[in-house]
């Protein structure tokens, strides 16, 4: 039997530490899980995917793995979004189950579906495939009366454990759950509440009633957070769950879980703080209470699904980082396909690089890792020539056919393509963009410009054949400028003035030549 690879990345060091802690088992349990309470933001995004490497790093030393991913709809509806419309609708059901609250869209059967759907579709995009489990299914089947009952009938050790990590105590009457008045169906307003060992009796200050819930009966109980959480860390046999910097600050939820998870005769899984994530050039911090939200789709809209795994597979969990929507988009690409180029083994390296590049882009696939290297079209370069050709894809395309050579080079264009057009409509700086004109523009040039041109013009009517490279124009231009005496500065921001109306924009000798000979006859002046 060949030996296991080596755990060099963090996912598969993180794996190791499941297994260690663990032993060995039959299936491994990871976690992940968010609230629906508005539209999932791409900061979300980075505890899913963080999950998803280390279950992809198990799978790979041949682990059987169960990726779930809790939706807490049974959480209240706190908040309504900005975003959102219908907000008079909303209103008539704060505090109500998020799961019992309507799409206000009227397109989902209910404002967690819509969320739920939505942020589903865009994880299947990235490859990341898990198990959903829906939290208002399971209190409402029953599944979690053994833990409710654990929660208060040990009421006091809770209690003990909360107290410790808090600033005041607990009052005198507090109990581990919460209710939804079987009256309004809120919880914001629940007071006197009383377990007597079977049922648990409150009043609802909201609706001015008297409530008894029978614990082997009711659907309406459920505990807060930080004993939900590790109440199913004991029900599912969560192995691993990572959490944020506000879980993992000492004295929050991840603090008194691991104590609390005992009390349901289970162990603190593997645990692992993740840290926020930004994007820059978009404004704004993402918030879904606030409406304010920047989704995977429209990170999609920028780079390809496989770069944006490639991202967060390149950052140790906790360092936090910034996914780029300004001009280091660039940037981004161009080191993602220098990674590639190393990882495929185009390009060389030490050892060490070379091996963690491998293992970063065998995390970044949505499918199975090529065997040779994808085309890589320089993001640059296909902003230029998607410019020049007017957005059209299509006719675009002509620039690059003998280098697309199977289906996975075909997707790579046209996904990449269609990132720089997003790109260059929404995000790129007013310098960048240009439209290539359809006629000489009126322009004023004195009488060595004039000559230049002259010389220009017809060397391009004549030998534009002779052109083998770039390189060749550039080297020609210059013995035109200096045989007049005159400056690059003379003529270049000229040039750029007859081609795009601008005073510079991308490298003229490969500008022109991607313009093509009878658009650039065309506008040079006669």
């Amino acid at each position: 039997m060949a030996d296991a690879p080596k755990s060099i990345h963090w996912a598969d060091i993180t794996a190791d530490r499941i297994i260690r802690q663990n032993g060995e088992k039959e299936t491994y349990v990871v976690a992940s899980g968010i609230t629906p309470s508005g539209t999932v933001h791409f900061g979300n995004f980075r505890e899913v995917i963080t999950v998803d490497l280390v279950a992809r790093a198990l799978r790979r030393k041949g682990k059987q793995v169960r990726f779930i991913f809790s939706w807490d709809d049974y959480d209240t509806f706190r908040k309504i979004p900005k975003n959102l419309p219908n907000q008079e609708l909303l209103e008539n059901y704060m505090f109500q189950p998020i799961v019992d609250t309507p799409d206000p869209y009227g397109e989902a059967e209910s404002y967690a579906a819509h969320q739920e759907k939505f942020f589903e579709g865009q994880l299947e995009k990235v490859g990341v495939q898990v198990e959903f489990l829906y939290q208002a299914k399971k209190y409402r089947a029953g599944l979690y009366r053994e833990g409710i009952a654990t929660a208060l009938n040990k009421r006091d050790q809770i209690i003990e454990i909360l107290n410790r990590h808090r600033s005041s105590p607990l009052a005198k009457d507090w109990q581990p759950v919460s209710v939804y008045c079987s009256s309004c169906n809120t919880d914001n307003k629940i007071t006197a509440m009383k377990w007597e060992g079977e049922a648990l009796s409150y009043h609802c200050e909201n609706c001015d009633f008297d409530g008894i819930e029978k614990l082997a009966e009711t659907t309406r109980l459920k505990l807060p957070w930080r004993l939900d959480w590790p109440m199913r860390w004991g029900f599912e046999k969560v192995d691993f769950e990572p959490g944020g910097k506000d879980h993992s600050s000492e004295g929050g939820s991840y603090t008194t879980a691991k104590e609390i998870v005992k009390i349901f005769n289970w162990q603190p899984p593997v645990y692992l703080q993740y840290d926020f994530v930004s994007i820059k050039g978009a404004g704004g911090k993402m918030s879904s209470s606030s409406g304010n939200v920047i989704t995977i789709n429209d990170v999609l809209n920028v780079y390809e699904p496989e770069m944006l795994r490639w991202i967060f597979a390149s950052y140790k969990s906790n360092v936090d980082f910034s996914v780029s929507f300004d001009l280091d988009v660039i940037k981004s690409y161009e080191d993602y396909d220098r990674q590639e180029r190393l990882a495929f083994g185009v390009d060389s390296g030490n050892e060490k690089k070379v091996n963690m590049a491998k293992r970063v882009f065998e995390l970044s696939q949505i499918k199975d890792m090529p065997k040779e290297m994808p085309f890589q079209p320089s993001f640059r370069h296909l902003t230029n020539i998607l410019q020049i050709h007017d957005g059209n894809i299509e006719v675009a395309r002509e620039a690059y056919r003998s280098e697309i050579k199977n289906p996975r080079d075909e997707r790579r264009f046209l996904e990449r393509s269609t990132c720089a057009l997003y790109w260059l409509e929404n995000y790129a700086p007013e310098e960048f963009k240009f439209k290539v004109n359809s006629q000489t523009p009126a322009i004023e040039a004195n009488s060595k410009q004039t000559l230049f041109l002259g010389k220009l013009r017809d060397f391009v009517s004549s030998d534009w054949a002779s052109l083998s490279c770039d390189k060749d124009l550039h080297e020609k231009m210059y013995q035109f400028i200096h045989e007049d005496e005159m400056s690059p500065g003379e003529i270049f921001p000229l040039l750029y003035q007859i081609l795009i109306s601008k005073e510079k924009g991308p490298k003229l000798a490969g500008f022109i030549r991607t313009i093509g000979k009878e658009r650039v006859l065309k506008l040079l002046p006669s």
